[in-house]
């Protein structure tokens, strides 16, 4: 139970870093409720479980290749910088307005999906650090451990997933526009710096 555990925070070390996913539950919870966010939440997490399918097909073997490591990290910084510097820049344009429901919840499907399957932060923990860790889980256990342990990376992601959506939704009058604001500022200027760090990745690479 120790290891199943320990793979519960795996996932829940992957969904709990400020990003794109993130600010875009917390924005649905402000303005559409729940289960828009949930549903986002899970939209992407379907994009988890489609590149963790292309890991148990041997995709990854294909990381090995500097091309293609150098290609992951330039690539991550390009999309990581555009989206925190756009961020930053219209953070003070943000407001809590009142909420709508005309989104439908297959449209906060689809984009949490289309968020999660196109980021850079995504491809590269899936196709590189959870290569890593099935990869060495592999070695030691058998093929019912390694479903039952990744399931466990999806239920961190999924309890986390929640508590988002729990938390925009429930503590909406706590988050004033000032705050709001703030949030999406330091969330910008992290996925700069998580950009930053990937120029430096790919840099190491080429010279």
């Amino acid at each position: 139970m120790g290891i199943f555990f320990s793979y519960i925070l795996l996932g829940l070390s992957l969904a709990a870093p400020i990003g794109p996913i993130n600010a875009a539950q917390l924005d649905k919870g402000i303005q559409k409720g729940f289960w828009h966010a949930w549903i986002l939440g899970l939209g992407a997490i379907l994009a988890d479980a489609v590149y963790m399918a292309l890991v148990y097909l041997g995709v990854v073997h294909f990381l090995e290749m500097d091309f293609m490591k150098t290609f992951l990290w330039l690539f991550g910084f390009f999309v990581l910088t555009y989206t925190g510097i756009e961020t930053v820049l219209n953070a003070g344009k943000l407001a809590i307005d009142k909420r709508e429901t005309n989104d439908s919840h297959f449209s906060s499907f689809l984009s949490g999906f289309l968020m999660s399957i196109s980021n850079p932060l995504t491809i590269l923990f899936w196709l590189g650090i959870y290569g890593s860790v099935l990869a060495n889980a592999a070695d030691k256990y058998d093929i019912q451990h390694l479903i039952l342990y990744s399931s466990a990376i999806f239920l961190g992601i999924l309890c986390w997933d929640i508590t988002m959506a729990l938390v925009s939704s429930s503590f909406r009058r706590f988050l004033t526009p000032s705050i709001l604001v703030l949030i999406s500022a330091l969330s910008g200027l992290s996925l700069i710096c998580f950009g930053m760090y990937f120029a430096i990745q790919a840099a190491k690479i080429l010279f």
